[in-house]
């Protein structure tokens, strides 16, 4: 093979993987840790992300999907159910620490803060030591942690950013504080996105198996979910997660999204399938995947 129809191979296998940017991200992190020599492409928002992938721009998108503090990140789920029905593939969960981060020639304390920034996801796992150590702060949601951090590096005023220690190293920032968030085991699930599966290639070994289910009841009646979740539960599979989201189409229309710990097979799941499709429910695969575990 030539030179030159080598090297243009190459380039036809590398993956563009797209990230919730930009450079200093705990998504970064994520897609730095979970992929070798790939394409990394960032995004300012999640649902630029996602809309890439939809598009055929990028091949993968890493965005973040729950976090063991705050919660479903609710842009996440809302648009992928709502906007675009891209596949999970996979899913990183990746141990969170985030720290208080100040200019290099900051000399003053926690009380002489006047501003913190960071995304709202990072503000809510910080709260209590917002609230208790920078009781003259006022708090600015950026759109992500390392455009905090990069906000602060070019201000003159006594601000911080509540972000992770790759940011830090990114934007020349101090740590002031290390692991302010409220609760030690931090961690958070990102889902991986393609239209194809075979795009993936992950290094780390598989935690366990997961199949994520959309299912939406017909009307609000009594016993409704106790009947959705008894067809699990006589089977013997285990959710590891139940949670109702608006429908967006009026009041008291909901949706629920149920994470069952393992894989897709031609058993069980086709006997769920037929059990809630006859009582009217609408079941959608939201995507069968392995769950990797980082560790850093």
């Amino acid at each position: 093979m030539k030179l030159e129809e080598a090297v243009r191979e190459r380039l036809t296998l590398t993956k563009k993987i797209g990230y919730l940017g930009p450079k200093g991200t705990f998504t970064k992190m994520a897609v730095d840790s979970t992929f070798n020599g790939e394409d990394k492409q960032a995004f300012d928002t999640i649902p630029a992300c996602m809309d890439a992938v939809q598009a055929g721009d990028i091949d993968i998108a890493v965005v973040p999907l729950e976090n063991a503090i705050e919660g479903t990140v609710q842009m996440t789920v809302d648009y992928l159910v709502h906007q675009v029905r891209l596949p999970v593939v996979a899913e990183v969960v990746v141990p969170i620490q985030q720290h208080l981060l100040v200019r290099k020639d900051f000399s003053g304390g926690l009380g002489e803060i006047t501003e913190v920034h960071s995304h709202t996801q990072a503000i809510a796992q910080c709260h209590q030591f917002i609230h208790q150590q920078l009781p003259n702060a006022e708090v600015h949601f950026a759109s992500s942690t390392a455009k905090a951090a990069e906000m602060v590096s070019t201000s003159d005023a006594p601000i911080a950013a509540i972000a992770n220690r790759l940011a830090a190293e990114e934007y020349g920032l101090r740590i002031m504080s290390e692991s302010v968030h409220d609760y030690s085991n931090n961690h958070t699930r990102f889902a991986v996105l393609t239209k194809n599966a075979d795009d993936i290639s992950i290094k780390h070994p598989v935690q366990t198996e997961r199949t994520s289910l959309l299912i939406t009841l017909p009307s609000d009646h009594a016993g409704a979910l106790h009947q959705v979740l008894s067809a699990f539960a006589w089977r013997k599979m285990n959710l590891s997660k139940i949670e109702s989201r608006p429908m967006k189409t009026g009041l008291g229309n909901y949706f629920f999204i149920i994470d069952v710990d393992q894989p897709y097979d031609e058993v069980l799941f086709p006997g769920v399938e037929a059990e809630l499709q006859a009582l009217g429910c609408k079941v959608t695969m939201l995507g069968t995947y392995p769950v990797y575990q980082v560790e850093m």
